[in-house]
């Protein structure tokens, strides 16, 4: 009998459907005839609906998505404050403004991911199925940069990233202000080019089945040489910590599922990877490839323009800025404005290349509307939320909590407990923060079913979730400490890179694909704000140069604790193996 060989992607799709042949003749109305003997078209009586039935049929739907989200953002939002009230002992400025804030960002978020789902998705899939089939390798990896480059202006994160820039000092950092300030266009551009140049690699991957492992070899070579060379530069040393946040900033939810989407689609039409795995590693290309760009821009930037013409520009922006700001440049329509830059251009690139390159028709064109104005709508709130509640909040919460172990201007009777104590209690709360934060994304929740599914329930996914947690909560601590003392990042990420590096090395391909990607599903859009702003403000406080590192160390902290946790699964079945290998002991039978 010969042998058959089906895709493990094909096999999945066909498994998980469930049909049942229902004949139309027991559903439709049985035919009346008239008295010309032919039958009565049947009209069907318009459907009516009362207040009460519009509400059964929509509140299941609504309330399932607005939870998500509440369970999201409320208990962070909970630990910040009662930690500022009960452990710090200050009260929430701003408190209503706040919590409209946080309530925009829980419905803009349920309506953004609702939209994603309906709209974005869909256009994702027909053209990753598609695109290779119609057209010749160079269109189809062209097409693919272009696309990681709009889903990096389209990423809710990405707003929060350029809203720090008036935060840092240009007298102490000046090619960090000059990169967020005037190069903020070609910093996003930048990081657009990174995900679109590892959105092409990944491509290439799904279609030749190529092991990931040389691929992050490959990535991490130029990454931690142009880190180190950057640690002696005077100049590019303060953009280390941005470099290295803008990899978490671009694995967002329109990134993630949006390139996974024509990637899997394009590997499911032409690749080779027969692992049940195979679609994962792409979102860690992601990551690292914006991480060398960034480096890039920032060594250009140096090796062209001088502290001191950023300084003389800085105050010369400064003395000709107008005294009132235009209304375009205010709060809400800023946000309003910026969601539109980002999702319409995205849109019509998408359907651009359905209609003459895929040459695809929009499959249910009405639905396909409705969610990419639901996406639309829902990242304008977020944006929204964003500015008044999760930056707010963070900025504040992190602000505050110096006074733990130092004097901070903010809380006069600081510091509130002795310094050994006081530090303590700043690295606890980092740590709580960063476990409770990733334990709510929803993302890993997903990774962890698929993890325990493909992996057969060897690696299950309380025990992904928890090692997640913890190797983020750890990545957030250390983040804070460097920030403390002063530590350059480069002393924490080298040395974390290369532990990563010889982890894989001993690793299984399937654990290697599970823990690079891991790193991507723990940046939210709730997360990186939070964080963010959580580590600008406690730098501010402590008078630090920048608060940038923290989402960096929050990437490598759980890329190691997955591989760790791998190694232990893997050692665990090899031991029971072993086991089930031995001989059996005598066993007495019983006598008839």
């Amino acid at each position: 009998m010969a042998e058959v060989r089906v895709r493990f992607g094909d096999y999945l799709r066909v498994v998980a459907l469930s049909q049942r042949r229902v004949s139309y003749n027991h559903l439709a109305p049985k035919p009346v005839y008239g008295t010309d003997g032919n039958v009565v078209p049947y009209r069907p009586a318009p459907l009516e609906l009362r207040g009460i039935d519009v509400h059964r049929i929509l509140a299941p739907y609504v309330s399932v998505r607005f939870m998500a989200q509440v369970k999201s953002v409320v208990p962070l939002a909970l630990y910040l404050v009662a930690f500022q009230i009960f452990i710090l002992r200050q009260g929430l400025t701003d408190r209503w403004e706040i919590t409209l804030g946080l309530l925009a960002v829980i419905v803009g978020l349920m309506i953004f991911m609702e939209g994603l789902k309906l709209g974005l998705m869909p256009f994702g899939e027909v053209i990753g199925h598609g695109l290779p089939k119609k057209s010749p390798l160079a269109v189809v990896l062209f097409t693919t940069f272009l696309l990681g480059i709009g889903v990096t202006l389209a990423e809710p994160a990405i707003g929060a990233l350029q809203a720090v820039g008036s935060i840092v000092d240009v007298n102490r950092a000046p090619y960090l202000w000059a990169l967020l300030n005037q190069w903020t266009g070609t910093l996003v551009l930048c990081v657009g080019m990174g995900v679109g140049a590892a959105a092409v690699l990944g491509t290439l991957r799904f279609l030749n089945g190529w092991s990931l492992k040389p691929l992050i070899y490959l990535s991490l070579i130029p990454a931690l040489s142009l880190t180190v060379y950057s640690m002696f530069d005077d100049g590019a040393r303060t953009t280390l910590g941005l470099a290295w946040d803008s990899g978490a900033v671009t694995t967002g939810p329109i990134t993630v599922p949006l390139v996974l989407a024509l990637g899997i689609g394009i590997a499911a039409a032409g690749g080779k990877g027969n692992s049940s795995l195979s679609g994962f590693g792409i979102v860690t290309l992601a990551s690292i490839f914006p991480i060398i760009a960034v480096m890039i821009l920032s060594l250009y930037l140096t090796s062209t323009v001088s502290p001191n013409d950023i300084i003389t520009a800085a105050a010369t922006a400064a003395s000709n800025a107008p005294a009132v700001s235009a209304w375009y440049e205010k709060t809400p329509v800023a946000e309003i404005i910026l969601a539109v830059r980002a999702i319409v251009p995205l849109t019509i690139f998408l359907f651009l290349v359905l209609k003459f390159i895929v040459r695809e028709r929009v499959q249910e064109p009405g639905i396909v509307l409705y969610g990419l104005t639901l996406t639309l709508l829902g990242m304008m709130v977020f944006n929204v939320g964003l500015s008044y509640g999760l930056a707010k909040l963070g900025g504040q919460s992190g602000s505050l909590v110096p006074a733990a172990f130092m004097s901070v201007e903010a809380v006069q009777t600081s510091p509130l407990y002795v310094y050994g104590l006081g530090v303590a209690i700043a690295l606890v709360f980092a740590w709580l923060l960063g476990f409770g934060a990733t334990l709510a994304e929803p993302a890993l929740n997903a990774l962890g079913l698929t993890v325990e599914n493909l992996t057969n329930g060897a690696f299950k996914k309380s025990t992904l979730m928890y090692a997640v947690s913890t190797g983020v909560a750890c990545g957030i601590s250390l983040g804070i400490f460097k920030i403390m003392f002063d530590i350059p990042l480069a002393y924490f990420l080298v040395p974390g890179y290369a532990l990563a590096a010889a982890l894989t090395v001993v690793s299984t391909e399937e654990y290697v694909n599970i823990a690079w990607d891991s790193a991507g599903v723990t940046t939210g859009p709730v997360t990186v704000p939070l964080v963010l702003a959580m580590g600008l403000g406690f730098g501010n406080a402590m008078n630090a140069v920048d608060g940038f590192g923290i989402l960096s160390m929050a990437s490598i902290g759980p890329i190691l604790s997955v591989l760790i946790t791998g190694l232990a699964v893997r050692a665990r079945i090899s031991r029971l193996e072993r086991a089930s290998e031995e001989p059996d002991s005598a066993v007495a039978v019983p006598a008839v």
